[in-house]
């Protein structure tokens, strides 16, 4: 069966990608994996954008393409591929329009952003209402969307992309097309190929992510020659509630009480700043922390006049009114972390009346911001697990978007979104920035090169 264009996969830079292709003329063509119900991949569990703007109404001020890209390397410490890194900042300031265009709402400046109130805007219904929204705009311009449609396999020669095979109705049929989109995202819910680099710990990381993410077309396009970009480590991991579910645990399950006190791990020990810097340059590190602590464990510990300071959790936090208690509760040392919680609210020192510049440098780790003593009952602990949401690792692509292989690059082969994001994210993540990646690269696979 032959398409103008074949898109692989159903999430945001899927769908940009198919509203490009389809208003510039050209038939699209989607396969989605998952069912109907839980389309959308990773971005139906996100909720805002990061781009660079002047001052408008979403936000509370301007974001300058320099400050974006000072944020981003200082997150990342470099671009593994700058020219399309840059492409992608350049192309931000475009993409809150577009989303409005394309029938998306941004709200007004809100309170509970995680200090994302000039960088980033909020949308309506977070990722969930995104995706339905562009989907019904796919169905209204006449994409053919096939679910539960996995892709088997790739066939790739002389620097084109022949056809896919594809699961219909459990049966494998072959398509061919003029053009081919991928953006089938990363592998992070395949733990057979995560154990390669994480080993045993594996079985101990929450994915965040979609479960149907195993990152079969990124095997088979890196099995016929494409490059690969980004390190096979690297990935937006953070610090989520233990008692996640194992797969498609979203963003209710992270954990954002870590700056208001402190983090320890099973030996009762303090492992890392956890004031270092603003939460959402530093939130995307926990994750990686946590997976390097015994059993893959910590616990965030704070006390009550922190609630109500933080992003409410899915989960319950585990409570008491002694800390002698609250060890028992999580099955720590009680003498040890007595006199941790001791020592932490003795060395605090309070510059002013700004909580951002209480610290503690007397420790031997120190923290540099939001040292708020713990010496409110009742206390409150939240057990913390490493939460991948998506792997960086992925293909290498040039600035039109095209695959590059090791001999050139795709005549006719697009990659897009986080199968692609390790072209801009070595290492860290910057919050709202996913589908900045998503809705840049979808659009330049769509074709916006031809402009």
């Amino acid at each position: 069966m032959h398409q103008k264009v074949i898109i692989v996969g159903g999430g945001n830079a899927a769908l940009s990608g198919a509203i490009e292709c389809e208003e510039r003329g050209d038939d699209v063509t989607l396969f989605e994996t998952s069912t109907a119900a839980l389309r959308g991949g990773n971005s139906k569990y996100t909720r805002d954008i990061r781009y660079a703007h002047e001052e408008d109404e979403f936000t509370a001020g301007g974001y300058t393409k320099d400050e974006l890209r000072k944020d981003l390397l200082g997150v990342s410490g470099g671009f593994d591929n700058p020219e399309v890194a840059e492409l992608v900042i350049d192309r931000s300031q475009e993409m809150a329009e577009w989303m409005r265009k394309h029938n998306i709402t941004f709200k007004k400046e809100i309170r509970g952003t995680l200090s994302l109130s000039r960088t980033n805007a909020f949308f309506m219904g977070g990722g969930r209402v995104l995706v339905d929204t562009y989907y019904k705009l796919i169905k209204r311009l006449h994409v053919k969307i096939f679910y539960e449609a996995p892709i088997v396999s790739i066939s790739i020669a002389n620097g084109v992309v022949n056809g896919i095979t594809a699961m219909i109705d459990n049966r494998e049929k072959q398509f061919t097309a003029d053009r081919y989109i991928f953006a089938s995202g990363g592998y992070e819910a395949n733990k057979q190929w995560l154990s390669k680099f994480w080993g045993e710990s594996v079985k101990n990381i929450k994915i965040r992510g979609s479960r149907y993410n195993t990152g079969i077309p990124l095997r088979s396009l890196i099995e016929n020659g494409a490059l690969m970009c980004g390190s096979e480590k690297a990935g937006h991991m953070v610090a989520v509630d233990t008692r996640s579910p194992e797969f498609d645990a979203g963003i209710v399950s992270r954990i954002d009480a870590i700056p208001w006190g402190i983090v320890i791990n099973k030996n009762v020990e303090r492992f890392y700043d956890e004031g270092e810097d603003i939460w959402p340059k530093r939130y995307a590190i926990w994750g990686r922390l946590v997976a390097e602590q015994d059993s893959q464990l910590a616990y965030a510990i704070i006390d009550n006049k922190s609630i109500g300071k933080f992003m409410p959790t899915a989960y319950p936090s585990i409570d008491a009114y002694s800390i002698d208690e609250l060890a028992d509760n999580i099955g720590l040392k009680a003498q040890d972390l007595s006199h941790l919680i001791s020592d932490f609210n003795g060395g605090i020192v309070k510059k002013d009346d700004d909580v951002f510049n209480w610290s503690n440098h007397k420790l031997a780790i120190p923290k540099s911001h939001w040292a708020v003593p713990i010496n409110t009952p009742p206390y409150h602990a939240y057990p913390l697990s490493p939460g991948l949401t998506f792997t960086y690792q992925g293909i290498r692509i040039n600035r039109t978007g095209r695959v590059v292989l090791k001999d050139g690059e795709l005549e006719n082969g697009f990659a897009a979104g986080e199968i692609a994001s390790g072209n801009v994210l070595r290492s860290g993540y910057l919050a709202g920035f996913g589908l900045t990646i998503g809705t840049t690269l979808g659009r330049l696979a769509g074709g916006w090169e031809n402009d």
